[in-house]
């Protein structure tokens, strides 16, 4: 083979994760006893692909990757995986967010919003990494007094997250302190400024010291000996931060290396033959083998051809009326319930047909509401005055059926002030399947960001951020409950408001009951493109952080005001999610906020929006362990929120907004506490991680 040839192949196997086909087969097993010949067709179908992907994955898996060996930066050797240096190891050898950049010799993590950090040492031991700012650590500590940090350190990564073995180094500005352990930092044209070498960081300090001054806080790793005095060095010394990555143990007991396949995001080992998922395999690569295989992957195509062609020709030749079919569905799915109706086994009130048919005029075109998923969603007024929505079940649909059946089963058992209320269902008898709701009357989210009623009103930012405590709050709810119920379908269309822009959170059609203790669902992906976790799509695991990547794209749009999925964007940028982290990651968030927030404007705004993006750029995290759960992005934004009001009071009577416009002015972007700080210790509510 050519020197080229073997090129393409290097790069096929580096980017390609081979899997069994198995854990499909148990989806093929787990619903062919409950699914309709359609649904069993469907599976099969998807069965055969995987099927065939994996005999093509094989049959190219020739030759091995480039090794992974450590490589050293300046004084920062032996760099490996989850580490690796950007142009002497390929990308696959480490994970994305570990990327060190090898600037004039300088080991450098490009990484934060206002600065650019020095790596000092990696301690793969006890998994931490030790990094100092630019600006301090090259001139060891001597500097001119003057430059100190004027904002609060704040990362815009994961899974980095600053220890508590650090400790806070606090900068004061425009005040004075009486403390003895506080010092004066003299500077020309400046008013005063303050020194303060706090407690462990993330831990909860006594914010009278400083009173209403504004403060910045940088962690620092203390030295024996040090004092407040010491801080220029303090802050050349650094601090750390804590990671965690896959067990690379494994892998490297069986002779491979480890590395991440930035195409199927997941680990790899690499091994002398070829990269494995997790170990290297006894075995050595079988040219006859692949031949035989890839033989066997054509033979299936075949086969899986001519299968279809006989599918089609039985599904022209299946004539069935669409009311026969209904009516077969519908004494199919409710011949199982206890009682004579669903709505009364889960106490939901029953509405006959002709009550509803007459509430929305005869389902006048008028009255129609909108789209519901899995039917049309009509106003109507009811016989003792409520106004409500009606949602009318899509005909001739086993899906749309089993869904009209999974949120009558939800929604008749769930009481929360921010999930939509349903007040009923029609019969199993009723010529139609009809659901009724509370009516919400002031649309949803998406349209006021980007639909029908952004150019009519525009939602300020405390607006959209009560909007995000309130539908994480619902979505906490839903997550904390037994059986826990994961929502699957968490997008700005289905968060609907009232007159007062509180949430309700709505449309439970893809919504699955998780059994109790159970860490995952292995089902089919569903959900709305856009918001679909990748890990979800990828593995066909549903998990409640499925629903938190949904929310962390809600998160983005609040900030943003553009939709999940925009075509006209340019390609990179068509997947809101992908566009949001990109820009975070080159430090662009202030082009993808919406100008008209105040963000380059308003220094408790810009902080509050930073630290919300900060946080959706956490739960849009492609691997799965690597967000948080719903109740710690709760806990998050009610400090943010919490935080600002508790901050405008302290400052109220006072002039510090002033000198805080002028900083603002001078040093853009602005910089607030990282909410990964929140998670070690909150100031809000607890000093202690929430637990999920």
């Amino acid at each position: 083979m050519s020197a080229a040839g073997q090129n393409i192949n290097h790069a096929i196997i580096s980017r390609t994760k081979i899997s069994s086909p198995l854990p499909l087969l148990h989806d093929l097993s787990f619903y062919a006893s409950q699914s309709s010949s359609q649904m069993k067709l469907t599976l099969i179908f998807l069965y055969s692909i995987d099927l065939l992907c994996f005999f093509l994955t094989l049959s190219i898996a020739a030759n091995p990757p480039q090794n992974c060996e450590p490589k050293n930066c300046g004084g920062l050797i032996n760099v490996s995986y989850p580490f690796w240096i950007k142009g002497l190891q390929p990308d696959y050898c480490g994970y994305p967010p570990f990327e060190v950049t090898c600037i004039n010799n300088t080991p450098m993590l490009l990484k934060s919003l206002e600065d650019d950090y020095i790596v000092l040492n990696i301690s793969y031991e006890q998994g931490t990494i030790r990094v100092a700012s630019v600006r301090y650590a090259r001139n060891h500590g001597d500097f001119d007094g003057c430059s100190v940090p004027y904002y609060n350190l704040s990362f815009s990564f994961a899974p980095l997250k600053i220890s508590s073995a650090n400790r806070e180094l606090i900068f004061a500005y425009n005040c004075s302190a009486d403390e003895p352990q506080v010092i004066q930092i003299p500077c020309a044209g400046m008013k005063s400024r303050l020194a303060y070498l706090g407690g462990r960081y993330g831990f909860p300090k006594d914010d009278g010291v400083f009173g209403s001054c504004y403060t910045a806080v940088m962690p620092v790793l203390d030295y024996p000996g040090a004092k407040v005095k010491d801080y220029p060095k303090l802050l050349a010394n650094g601090f750390l931060l804590n990671w965690t990555a896959p067990d690379c143990t494994e892998c490297r007991a069986s002779g491979g290396q480890c590395g991440y396949n930035n195409d199927t995001m997941d680990f790899m080992c690499i091994c002398p033959n070829r990269t494995y998922w997790r170990r290297c395999s006894k075995g050595h690569h079988n040219t006859a083998l692949i031949i035989g295989i890839s033989v066997a992957g054509a033979l299936s195509l075949a086969l899986f051809s001519f299968f279809c062609l006989l599918l089609c020709r039985r599904w022209k030749r299946k004539k069935l009326s669409s009311s026969s079919l209904l009516n077969r569905m519908v004494s199919s799915q409710w011949s199982s319930k206890s009682g004579p109706e669903l709505g009364s086994s889960h106490c939901t009130p029953i509405f006959s047909y002709e009550e509803l048919y007459e509430a929305t005029n005869s389902f006048d075109a008028s009255n129609e509401l909108g789209d519901g998923g899995f039917g049309t969603v009509y106003k109507g007024q009811l016989r003792d005055g409520r106004v409500v929505a009606i949602k009318r079940l899509y005909n001739n649909n086993y899906r749309r059926l089993e869904q009209f059946m999974n949120e009558v089963k939800i929604l008749s058992v769930l009481r929360h002030q921010h999930l939509v209320t349903l007040y009923g269902c029609t019969s199993r008898r009723s010529r139609e399947l009809l659901l009724v709701y509370e009516f919400v009357p002031n649309g949803t989210v998406a349209d006021h960001l980007h639909g029908s009623l952004s150019s009519k009103s525009f939602l300020p930012w405390q607006t959209r951020l009560s909007i995000a405590v309130q539908s994480a709050d619902a979505l906490s709810y839903l997550h904390s409950i037994e059986p826990q119920i994961i929502h699957r379908d968490v997008k700005t269309d289905n968060i609907l408001l009232d007159n007062n822009f509180q949430v309700k959170v709505a449309d439970f059609g893809l919504s699955r009951l998780f059994p109790v203790d159970a860490t995952h669902i292995s089902t089919c992906p569903q959900g709305t493109p856009g918001y679909v976790d990748p890990e979800y799509h990828r593995c066909y695991q549903l998990t409640d952080k499925s629903d938190v990547y949904s929310f962390g794209v809600v998160l983005m749009e609040l900030i943003s005001s553009k939709p999940a999925v925009d075509m006209t964007r340019q390609r990179n940028e068509i997947n809101l999610a992908t566009m949001a982290i990109n820009k975070i990651q080159r430090r662009e968030l202030h082009e993808l906020v919406d100008s008209r927030l105040g963000f380059d404007s308003d220094l408790c705004i810009c902080r509050m929006i930073t630290q919300v993006a900060e946080l959706a750029f956490l739960c849009l995290q492609l691997e799965t362990e690597m967000r948080p759960c719903i109740k710690e992005v709760l806990q998050s934004l009610r400090g943010i929120a919490t935080a600002e009001i508790n901050r405008e009071d302290r400052r109220e009577g006072d002039d510090a907004t002033v000198e805080e416009a002028r900083l603002l002015k001078g040093f853009s972007p602005c910089s607030p506490n990282s909410v990964m700080e929140a998670w070690v210790s909150s100031s809000t509510t607890t000093s202690s991680t929430v637990e999920c």
